[in-house]
């Protein structure tokens, strides 16, 4: 259908993709007897000087970004010591869910009169600096119009190409730290996943960590900080980093040097190895990781899965098995954008309510003139883009981004895995953790047969760890 009438959206610029996160606004843990292996946190007022040898943070530079956000639900919480200046979304007048979901199903209908009409009414009234309302339909429209021009590919690959271009590490890192100072949103899954890794690897002396995540090596710095006061003989960790996307490629020389400085610092012996001109995760193979038989793996993915096309998902696991890995570790967002694909309407009531919780935190979370707040909020539009507009996930650029819930990843997972709960230090840990944020956030168990945890805000499940072993 041609739509060349209709006033095209607002432009919001920039992306950079995946989910940030370094656990910087860490906590004093006090260690617990030698036998345990738990993960310390540094003192707040060593922020900045960890931050700047911790590798981390993907970046946007402060005008020119759409961000694929780390979506969001609602948990009730555990009291904390930060309070934000953000008020929170009102939940009375939703005018923008309405006429977006009016919008997507006059496109499911091919309904042209009616998505002429509908676009340009939501493109009045949208705004990126607006309230939540005029946000969501900002980030959203331009998803719309992709999906009902068939301009999805191009869209995001030129929103990708602007991401890629004004991709830096020094801002990069500046976003990720506000980031985690406000939320736990990636804190807690480096928490929860160190804690696993160091109690599956005690008393091993080689260690192999494969960190299949694009989140920087941000979660490292304390791991080692752990492996450095063990009391036994320090082991030697070899850490090999998987990249897939180009916008980390860039800055990856720059972590590898900061991660050795780190090492070196903390007397950990220490080799970082690379991984890159991936496609995507399916061409990994055992042979590239040059994993040795007297080495103790562990198999890190954080964020990672989901952009594994559906249908290679069993295959890149059963990958993961062939490791031998003493335990792997998956953190994922709680989201089902792959059993709703071939349903546009069904899938964009999903991707709808995921980006409404992740709004509606960052509004709560953050100051209203935060610069970071509204690079977070750009970054979505890149990701709502690529679920809705990119029928053909692999033709965008070799990843896609279908989510799927904790218990989806269970099944998928306990064909080659059995689940490791998680022990009790490490629970406190995560509950440390949380303690230090605004009222909202708590920890929850999942149902009946599922396994490992959930992150929650407000009582919604926003994100998903959970442990593994062969």
């Amino acid at each position: 259908m041609k739509l060349s009438s209709a006033k095209v959206p607002k432009e919001s610029k920039g992306a950079s993709p995946s989910h940030v996160g370094y656990h910087n606004s860490s906590l004093h843990s006090e260690r617990r007897s030698s036998s345990h292996t738990t993960l310390p946190f540094q003192p707040a007022d060593h922020l900045e000087q960890w931050s700047s040898v911790a590798v981390d943070m993907h970046n946007n530079n402060s005008n020119n970004h759409l961000h694929q956000p780390q979506s969001s639900h609602t948990s009730t919480s555990r009291s904390s010591d930060y309070s934000a200046g953000g008020e929170p979304c009102a939940t009375g007048n939703k005018w923008a869910s309405r006429l977006l979901r009016e919008c997507a199903r006059a496109i499911s209908d091919k309904d042209s009169s009616k998505i002429h009409h509908l676009l340009w009414m939501l493109n009045e009234l949208a705004s990126p600096y607006g309230d939540c309302d005029q946000k969501l339909a900002s980030y959203f429209l331009q998803a719309l119009f992709c999906k009902a021009t068939e301009s999805g590919q191009r869209c995001y690959k030129t929103l990708t190409s602007v991401a890629e271009k004004s991709h830096s590490f020094d801002s990069a890192r500046k976003l990720i730290l506000k980031f985690q100072e406000v939320s736990p949103w990636t804190t807690f899954g480096h928490v929860a996943a160190n804690g696993a890794i160091l109690e599956a690897l005690d008393g091993e002396t080689k260690l192999h960590i494969i960190d299949i995540s694009n989140t920087l090596c941000t979660q490292w710095p304390t791991l080692l900080e752990a492996l450095a006061t063990r009391n036994d003989e320090t082991p030697h960790l070899k850490l090999t980093v998987v990249v897939t996307a180009n916008i980390v490629r860039s800055v990856m020389k720059e972590i590898s040097q900061r991660m050795e400085k780190f090492a070196r610092l903390m007397g950990v012996p220490f080799e970082f190895n690379v991984i890159s001109g991936l496609n995507h995760l399916g061409e990994l193979t055992k042979e590239a990781l040059g994993v040795l038989e007297d080495e103790a793996i562990a198999v890190n993915c954080i964020g990672a899965l989901r952009r594994v096309a559906v249908e290679e998902r069993g295959a890149v696991i059963q990958m993961f098995q062939s490791l031998g890995p003493k335990v792997v570790t998956v953190v994922e967002e709680e989201a089902d954008f792959s059993s709703t694909r071939y349903d546009f309407v069904r899938c964009f009531e999903e991707c709808l309510r995921f980006y409404t919780l992740y709004f509606e935190m960052l509004e709560e979370s953050f100051i209203p003139t935060s610069n970071e707040k509204l690079m977070l909020e750009r970054e979505c539009s890149r990701s709502i883009v690529r679920v809705l507009a990119c029928d053909h996930d692999q033709d965008s650029g070799g990843e896609c981004e279908r989510r799927e819930r904790g218990s989806q990843w269970s099944d998928r997972l306990k064909e080659a895995f059995s689940p490791v709960g998680f022990s009790d230090d490490v629970v406190d840990d995560v509950k440390a953790l949380l303690k230090r944020y605004r009222t909202g956030w708590a920890l929850a168990q999942p149902h009946q047969d599922d396994t490992g945890f959930y992150l929650t805000w407000k009582e919604e499940p926003v994100v998903w760890v959970s442990a593994w072993k062969p």
